[in-house]
């Protein structure tokens, strides 16, 4: 079944001001501590397979194929040699045409690498396919010739999260193919450019190492001190804070979410005690110096290349890491998307101090048979204008609250009440494979916020903000909700594959969180049926001393891996101390 890809009106109203009318026809880490195995995707098929009637390199040679030259894209009165709009499609050219170029009449690239809001083909597309779940200018694509399909625009999709790249084959678009690709290996993004000098700052990810077929979650830090790249004017009056206006986040796509936290202790007296033994021993990751021993505040201590960094642990959202604090650590920055982009309305932003140990939260997993060497960067670009302070929306207050039975599908709900004064300008769901429909609405049921895509939810962003300034809660007061989805596909039957599984939880997970007991068989002929844990197999069994039984499924349990589940409402707000009764809170505290 093709993914579905919705975006309510407030991201269309934010695209719709950057785009214009197109012409034409559619215009070396070793392996981390307690690293939990998962299971691996089935390979793809390899070219030359007798059951193959097409084969393909790659991914991109097949949407090739598949969208641009079955659907007419490539004929000479569109995007042939006559490159109607300046787009040429033809498979020569093709790639280099529409990866990282911009589209003619418009800001935006016709490919922005791992990012489909900021594709401007991507939203051409869309539009076509789905009219109504973008606002564009212009002609949607192709331009007098039918939509493409709902598998053909979630191809395409899945092709631009993953990094758009040339070779290779990413990871589920073999099942959106009529056809064959090749095994899955790991892809390696294309780094984010820094900000140029004098707009802002790149922090980089000490790279670390990913198994095949393996799931992990930690945390490392690394020390970092900007105070020669930042001007006066994007800095506090103490000069001590520097002032950033929004960041934006780039990682491999293997990651389920890459997440920066500041911990106060960095505001104390002398800041933070880099030699605490919490830390561990710091060492050199990537480049020519990998495993070397470095001295955590010494500039280019690890050369080309490399980041001096703290040990990487096993860590569930930092929760304990590092010196101990009387306040916990501070999300500053990051994102659960290969690619993401969170600038702030004109004149809020967010601060912390210009030098500093920085905690790095990385998750993530490698369902291809070889190991990879994960990579992130994340660019913060300064304010201009510095009025009004962000606070962050971070509701774990019901992360974990969806536990439905093995076979089940049910709606999880939870409140969120918005302070007097607040400003929102952002929302976002956070959520893992089970759910399938994320939503959140007014008090007067007016829904705000819809998402579909657990690896790629909605950013809804709100232009204007919305306004909560009664000083009754309830005027005040957000449902967001989530459907959770253990185990059943559309037709009512049991899916073995997608119900929770305790021999697929990785060890990990387990140690934090907590273990999944299996209630409901998984093997043929007893599935669904009732056992009682990992050691009652033979409730299973097909017949009585069968041996064939397998006690396995488990209720929906929460944790921080994809086979486990979350249910967080994300966002962003500043308060407005002029409405009677605000209280601007410190982001710090």
């Amino acid at each position: 079944m093709a993914r579905r890809f919705v975006r309510s009106s407030g991201i269309g109203s934010f695209l719709v001001s950057l785009l214009l009318v197109a012409s034409g026809c559619g215009s070396d880490a070793t392996l981390p501590t307690g690293s939990g195995s998962v299971p691996s995707e089935p390979p793809a098929t390899e070219p030359g397979d007798p059951g193959c009637d097409v084969t393909y390199d790659g991914t991109f040679a097949a949407i090739q194929d598949v969208i641009f030259e079955r659907h007419g894209c490539t004929q000479q009165v569109c995007h042939g040699a006559s490159a109607s709009g300046g787009l040429e499609l033809s498979p020569e050219v093709a790639y280099d045409r529409i990866v990282g170029v911009r589209a003619v009449g418009s800001p935006l690239n016709l490919v922005q690498v791992g990012d489909n809001d900021r594709s401007y083909l991507w939203l051409k597309l869309a539009a076509k396919t789905n009219p109504g779940s973008v606002e564009i200018t212009g002609t949607p694509m192709p331009n007098n010739l039918p939509a493409i399909s709902e598998d053909e625009l979630s191809l395409v999709h899945a092709w631009i999260q993953a990094g758009a790249p040339r070779e290779g084959t990413v990871l589920g678009t073999d099942d959106l193919v009529d056809g064959c690709l090749r095994e899955p290996q790991p892809i390696s993004i294309e780094p984010l450019p820094p900000p140029p000098p004098g707009t802002g700052v790149q922090f980089v990810m000490p790279p670390w190492d990913l198994p095949a077929g393996s799931e992990f979650e930690g945390c490392m830090a690394t020390w970092y001190d900007f105070s020669d790249q930042i001007p006066a004017e994007f800095r506090d009056p103490t000069g001590e804070l520097f002032r950033f206006g929004g960041f934006e986040v780039r990682q491999d796509p293997e990651s389920h979410h890459l997440l920066l936290y500041f911990s106060p202790l960095n505001l104390q007296p002398g800041g933070i005690d880099v030699n605490d033994p919490s830390f561990g021993t710091w060492t050199c990751r990537g480049g020519a110096r990998a495993g070397e021993v470095c001295a955590a505040k010494e500039k280019g201590a690890c050369g080309d290349g490399g980041v001096c960094a703290s040990e990487l642990r096993p860590s569930f959202a930092c929760v304990g890491y590092g010196p101990p604090s009387s306040r916990p650590a501070q999300i500053v920055g990051g994102a659960g998307q290969t690619q993401a982009h969170f600038p702030f309305p004109d004149g809020v932003f967010q601060q912390f101090p210009v030098r500093g140990v920085m905690y790095w939260n990385s998750h993530a997993l490698n369902l291809t048979t070889s190991d990879h060497q994960m990579n992130g960067r994340v660019n913060y670009g300064f304010a201009a204008r510095q009025e009004f302070e962000t606070v962050r929306i971070s509701d774990f207050s019901a992360i974990f609250k969806e536990n439905n039975p093995p076979f089940t599908v049910e709606t999880f709900c939870n409140d969120h009440v918005f302070p007097i004064g607040a400003r929102v300008f952002h929302l976002f769901a956070h959520n893992h494979k089970h759910g399938e429909h994320f939503w959140a609405t007014l008090p007067d049921g007016t829904q705000i916020y819809e998402s579909f895509d657990y690896t790629d939810p909605v950013q809804q962003r709100y232009d204007p903000p919305l306004a909560f300034d009664s000083p009754d809660p309830a005027d005040r007061t957000v449902t967001y909700c989530a459907t959770f989805n253990n185990g059943v596909r559309d037709d009512g039957s049991f899916d073995v594959d997608l119900v929770t599984r305790a021999s697929r939880v990785p060890v990990v997970a387990q140690e934090f969180i907590g273990s999944c007991s299996p209630e409901a068989c998984v093997n043929e002929g007893m599935v669904g049926q009732p056992c009682n844990g990992v050691d009652d197999d033979a409730s299973c069994d097909s017949s009585p001393g069968a041996g064939d039984g397998f006690c396995d499924a488990c209720r929906i349990t929460g944790g921080e891996s994809t086979e486990n589940e979350m249910f967080v409402l994300f966002g962003a707000q500043y308060i407005d101390p002029s409405v009677p009764g605000a209280v601007v809170p410190n982001p710090f505290d």
